[in-house]
């Protein structure tokens, strides 16, 4: 443990980029890159979410709004090696909804606090393959796998925090780290911060990356961008700045340059650099590229500030070029990573949940409670429930070619809005396009620049090996009137493997746009956390706002017995209207244990509910288990019944043992 973690990193990577010139193992002719042959002087160990009952495979965790999960809270010294994070989701932009923060040896301040799906080098809530050194996200993007390694010298804590407003279906995680004997005294900690400007700033300001003061050195950016105007927005310049210098020690030329790619920005992914998310330069086209300084990271020993202009190709009222390089105001966002000695404590606050997201104020619209109002030519409409991971959707039986289902939506008032749908993929779907109101949605056709990356999305493919809800099709930007409109789905054939043309139609994104509806949207704040007496936080569980609802449920169950004062309440709060608090409810009742006898008549009741979510039946289950006998005996037959359904069997099951 002579050199540093970051070091021994670097002079692996150098090591593998090199091929057969590799020093040879004390001259003994053997190969050894990775240093493999050589003792270890650590344990290995794993947090994960592994059951702690092996006869069981619900090995996830589902996190409510609010509810922050904890991933691991290790004992140092040590270094986590390894991060795996998988989930299964039904709301939109989750993986910006989701919020990833590591903290060190106690510290309240966490070093890593970043969405999840920006963390892992893909931004605007969206899952994309990335196959780099330090994150490699496999699976179409769903298996999120991070290789920084995080030095620790008295303890680490990782939590994942569900800043949405709905529950998460499923949380698998493996966090890999070593337990070592010791850390050097000026061992670097790994950092990550978040930042975003919904525009970017029209001051003349440049956009910050990271402003940090402290010694340590820069290893990598994400920077999403969404084009709030048509046009090539990557001129910008990046700049470092480093222990106050006034003169910067790197200058770019060109944001696609600082990518390490050219002309442009194109989907391409690398072990230094990578483009995951590549949608041309039309109005509202996203953008993520990622750039890691794993073999020339950027010293400091005071300070350090990283830049980059937001300038680009800009238009007149007209359409005509007003400027090759002129300030635009873009919606970014970025992630920066580092290590530095000690722990930075001058980040600014992180925004939360959805005023992360590219418009912070999108309503997402359940197509499915209008299938009655759908109509169709050449195919049949019908309802596909929890198609992948609790999404329903709009199943739409197509005949062929030229085949149409019409979905009305409701627009709440005039404005400009962004409007995507999200759709299924399967191996019997079609290709379709979308029209909007009967018509193909039309962007301004401006006079681009040379060599202009435009990529007109007029359809999409919905065949697929493996049935899968997740792909995102944007209709476009239009100015819409208060009131019903439409969107038509029509067939244009399908591809030569696919069995059929169906289509799968999960929902309707629908989000204002413009400088008025970015300014409401950073203004979202954080729920408000139940604390005080049980007493107190009891009265919460009738607050008018579901994720407080939610969150106070959650309290009592922590608080274990000394909840049992709160029992009227968490009765009562089994008929809540939102399942989330039913839930966690049910949850707070089982952390009593036996006290909780008065609760048996109002679970069984409640557990007998038609059409009951399975996650909230399998907390009454667990609750009537932990009551046990002789009170919960009467939820004999009804745990019967819910030991019939696949996704409850475990749960109903372990409670039966108590009660049998």
């Amino acid at each position: 443990m002579k050199r540093t973690f970051i070091l021994a990193l670097t002079s692996v990577l150098l090591l593998s980029a090199a091929g057969n010139l590799f020093a040879q193992l004390s001259g003994l002719g053997i190969p050894d890159p990775f240093r493999l042959l050589d003792p270890k002087n650590f344990s290995a160990h794993r947090a994960s979410s592994n059951n702690p009952d092996w006869s069981s495979n619900d090995d996830s965790k589902r996190p409510i709004p609010g509810e922050t999960i904890v991933l691991a809270d290790l004992q140092g010294p040590g270094v986590v090696s390894h991060l795996w994070i998988t989930i299964a989701a039904n709301e939109y932009g989750w993986p910006r909804l989701l919020r990833l923060r590591v903290y060190y040896d106690g510290s309240e301040t966490p070093s890593v606090d970043a969405p999840l799906g920006d963390f892992f080098a893909v931004g605007h809530g969206v899952e994309k393959k990335v196959r780099s050194l330090m994150v490699r996200d496999s699976s179409d993007g769903r298996a999120r796998n991070c290789y920084w390694p995080m030095p620790f010298k008295k303890s680490c804590k990782i939590t994942v925090t569900n800043e949405g407003r709905r529950r998460v279906s499923n949380l698998y995680f493996h966090v890999d780290w070593q337990k070592v004997p010791g850390l050097p005294a000026n061992v670097p900690y790994f950092h990550a911060r978040y930042r975003q400007s919904l525009p970017a700033p029209a001051d003349g300001s440049l956009y910050e990356f990271l402003k940090v003061s402290g010694r340590g050195h820069y290893v990598g950016t994400v920077l999403s961008v969404v084009q709030a105007e048509a046009g090539w927005f990557g001129e910008g310049d990046e700049f470092f700045w480093v222990d106050g210098e006034r003169k910067p020690s790197i200058e770019g030329t060109g944001s696609e340059d600082y990518f390490n790619d050219a002309w442009g920005l194109h989907e391409d992914d690398g072990p230094y650099y990578g483009v995951t998310v590549a949608e041309g330069t039309d109005l509202g086209s996203r953008m993520t590229a990622y750039r890691w300084h794993v073999i020339d990271p950027i010293p400091f020993t005071k300070s350090l500030k990283v830049e980059i202009e937001h300038k680009g190709w800009t238009y007149n009222a007209d359409g005509a070029v007003k400027s090759a390089f002129g300030e635009r105001t873009d919606l970014m966002s970025s992630v920066a990573f580092w290590y530095q000695e000690g722990i930075a404590l001058d980040q600014p606050p992180v925004p939360y949940g959805s005023a992360r997201l590219p418009q912070g104020n999108a309503r997402q619209i359940e197509v499915e409670k209008s299938l009655a109002e759908v109509k169709t030519e050449g195919g049949e409409a019908s309802l596909m429930p929890e198609l992948f991971w609790s999404k329903d959707v709009i199943l739409f039986k197509a005949e062929g070619k030229g085949s149409k289902i019409e979905i009305p939506f409701d627009v709440p008032e005039d404005g400009r809005y962004e409007i995507y749908t999200e759709v299924a993929q399967a191996s019997d779907y079609g290709i379709y396009t979308v029209l909007l109101d009967g018509k193909e949605p039309s962007a301004a056709q401006l006079e681009h620049e040379p060599g202009a990356d435009l990529r007109p999305r007029t359809q999409f493919n919905g065949y697929a090996l493996e049935t899968f809800v997740g792909l995102s099709y944007q209709v476009g930007w239009p100015h819409l009137t208060k009131g019903r409109h439409t969107l038509t789905f029509v067939c244009l054939g399908k591809s030569e493997a696919s069995s059929g043309y169906n289509l799968g139609v999960d929902d309707i994104i629908l989000a204002k746009i413009g400088p008025a509806a970015w300014a409401a949207a950073a203004n979202v704040k954080e729920p408000r956390v139940p604390t005080g007496s049980i007493a107190e936080i009891a009265r919460s569980l009738s607050d008018a706002d579901p994720v407080v609802r939610g969150l106070a449920a959650i309290a009592l169950r922590n608080a274990g017995k000394a909840s049992l004062f709160a029992l009227p309440a968490l009765i009562a709060a089994l008929k809540d209207k939102d399942p989330n608090v039913r839930l966690m409810s049910g949850n707070a009742i089982a952390a009593i244990g036996p006290q909780a006898a008065p609760a048996v008549s109002a679970l069984i009741a409640a557990a007998e509910v038609e059409g009951e979510e399975v996650q909230v039946q399998r907390s009454f289950a667990s609750a009537l288990g932990a009551i046990g006998k002789p009170a919960a005996v009467p939820g004999i037959p009804v745990l019967k019944e819910l030991a019939k359904s696949p996704r409850v069997r475990w749960a109903a099951e372990a409670a039966l043992k108590n009660l049998e």
